[in-house]
């Protein structure tokens, strides 16, 4: 599938960084639609790329963050959401990592047989 023109890896990323209320709703509906799936993953490693580059890590931002994207991603999602998270050592793809884990999407997605 060709990725859709907007929204670009920027305002996912800006969404993601500011993560109200409104955001939530957006992102939502960006992961509903899977001609979307490659911005959303851009999006989410820019952003992860920019808390890395951050002078101060808000973990914690980072391990909520995952947690609810973990939660609320379509089963098509859940290995590329754990293959950005596993991308990188730094301590900020970590705690996405981390959220990730506690969401339980990847085993609601693919339970063990």
């Amino acid at each position: 599938m060709t990725a859709a023109p907007f929204p670009d890896r920027d305002a996912v990323a800006d969404r993601l960084a500011s993560f109200v209320e409104a955001d939530q709703s957006f992102l939502r509906l960006l992961m509903e639609n899977p001609v979307q799936d490659d911005n959303l993953l851009e999006g989410l490693r820019l952003w992860l790329d920019r808390s890395a580059e951050a002078k101060f890590l808000n973990s914690l931002k980072l391990e909520r963050t995952g947690e609810w994207i973990g939660a609320n991603a379509p089963a098509r999602l859940q290995i590329r959401l754990n293959e950005v998270g596993k991308s990188s050592q730094h301590p900020a793809f970590h705690a996405f990592r981390d959220g990730l884990e506690k969401s339980g999407g990847l085993e609601k997605a693919f339970p063990k047989a």
